[in-house]
């Protein structure tokens, strides 16, 4: 072993004193792969069979680097013979690719600095970007990619479920390789959103008091910000629903506030496409409510912390948004008022066009909290406003007897001061007409006179231009007279 053992040569030597000790005891602590990998590298020194496989050859190469077993002292020594056949596995199966880095876990850094995990990341990115057409039987029979029935099944995330057994180093390792490979931000997304649901989602909601010597703890928090840092940046690669769920698990973890900061800014860059569903966020304490409503309530804020650049249309859509939202959880019957008010009262008014759906939402809360004492009730309708509110819903709320008395009574006095204004704008629009009417009718009837009394004038002008003429003829006849009178008087 001395011969093909860089490593135990020195050690050897070490210990003998330049050959002047022979009852020698040499203690190894840190040889990676511990007992059953040194095992290996003796069976190989004297000759021994022994089986390689997916499980252990992995140990073995860290070891036989660890013993300096190379070429410079023996020809085929142990460090080429490993490296071989782990090239071999890792070229040729995707399996086994998966059994190597799952024997890593226990020699973490010495796979890492010899390149282990690197390989096996950059084959398994390699294999998911194929074109999936790309597979054939041959490849099947070789193993040299999962069955092409479940690829088929599956489409582009069939890698998902396999690389969601990774520990989160060996995780975080594959997901890098892949977007440096060119993987769909989409797909990428969707498998980190995979990998969280199945190792975080209820282990990391579940701690109740935080406790920094809690290694458990610790590694919840480390995970999750190593998560948030590998997020695609590129729009719409995540959803909104999964970037919540991180923000909520960052905030029970306390972790890195820049990275608590940047998550909110993200999540509210996509407020205004989201839909109710998007915002659901379950707790799983059992005196809490369904859904975590504080969530919701903190990345509303930080949204209109920033409103004032945004267009007002973009506001109204996520006052819908939390409207609805509020709509929904109302029906829980362990969702406290404070918690109701607290999202209801976080829009400004110029974020809604009306109130009709904020009191839609109060309604439903009321009527699944029969039990609320009066100071509640009036607590949790004084958001609503009687002018904000259309006329059908202005109809509902005079016969809704859940409203708290005060509101009831205030909304009714106002509805009749509407009422007498309206009947008070009736009559004198009323009075309005009749007056119009009047004078119209005057005017028709001066009209009227003053066309009859055009007619008459031009009847009499006729006339007199008739006496005219008359007398005219009347005066001729005269001279013609008095002319016949002087001749016969000669």
């Amino acid at each position: 072993m001395v011969s093909r053992s860089g490593y135990l040569n020195r050690m050897v030597f070490e210990k003998s004193n330049g050959g002047r000790e022979t009852n020698l005891k040499i203690q190894i602590d840190n040889l990676p792969g511990g007992a059953k990998a040194f095992e290996l590298a003796v069976r190989f020194c004297y000759g021994w069979k022994f089986d390689l496989t997916s499980s252990n050859i992995a140990p073995l190469y860290c070891a036989a680097h660890f013993l300096e077993m190379s070429d410079d002292l023996e020809q085929g020594n142990l460090i080429s013979k490993s490296e071989a056949f782990l090239s071999f596995l890792i070229f040729t199966s995707w399996k086994d690719t998966f059994q190597i880095l799952k024997s890593c876990e226990a020699i973490s850094p010495w796979a890492k600095e010899l390149q282990i995990l690197k390989r096996c990341s950059e084959s398994i990115s390699l294999k998911a970007c194929t074109n999936l057409k790309d597979f054939s039987s041959g490849e099947e029979g070789a193993n040299c990619l999962p069955a092409k029935s479940k690829v088929e099944e599956e489409g582009d995330n069939w890698w998902f479920e396999d690389v969601s057994l990774l520990r989160i180093d060996h995780f975080i390792e594959v997901i890098q390789s892949m977007k440096s490979k060119g993987m769909r931000p989409n797909l990428v997304g969707s498998c980190i959103a995979h990998w969280t649901t199945k190792w975080l989602s209820k282990i990391t909601f579940e701690v109740d008091t935080p406790n920094p010597k809690n290694m458990t703890h610790q590694l919840h928090r480390v995970t999750t910000e190593c998560l948030i840092r590998v997020l695609p940046t590129e729009e719409n690669s995540v959803t909104c629903n999964f970037l919540l769920h991180l923000l909520k698990a960052g905030l029970v973890m306390q972790i890195n506030s820049a990275l608590l900061e940047a998550l909110e800014q993200r999540i509210t860059c996509m407020l205004e496409q989201c839909r109710v569903s998007d915002l659901l966020v379950k707790n799983y304490g059992d005196e809490d409510s369904v859904y975590d409503v504080g969530i919701v309530s903190r990345v509303a804020e930080a949204y209109l912390s920033l409103a004032s650049s945004n267009l007002r249309s973009k506001i109204l859509a996520v006052g819908r948004l939390v409207d609805g939202y509020l709509t929904l959880v109302a029906r829980d019957e362990k969702l406290k008022v404070k918690s109701f008010q607290s999202l209801a009262k976080v829009l400004p008014k110029d974020a809604r066009y009306c109130d009709d759906n904020l009191y839609r939402a109060t309604d439903m809360y009321l009527k699944a909290h029969p039990n609320l004492i009066e100071e509640e009730r009036t607590s949790l309708c004084k958001f609503l406003e009687y002018h904000r509110l259309s006329q059908e819903v202005r109809e509902h709320v005079m016969k809704n007897n859940r409203l708290p008395l005060k509101i009831a009574t205030r909304f009714i006095l106002l509805e009749q001061v509407n009422m007498t204004r309206s009947k008070t704008t009736v009559g004198s629009s009323l009075q309005k007409t009749k007056t119009h009417a009047i004078l119209r009718a005057n005017n028709k009837s001066l009209e009227k006179g003053w066309i009859k009394s055009q007619k008459e004038i031009k009847k009499m002008t006729k006339e007199v231009e008739t006496m005219k003429v008359q007398l005219n003829d009347l005066q001729m006849c005269k001279l013609k007279l008095l002319k016949q009178l002087k001749r016969c008087n000669v």
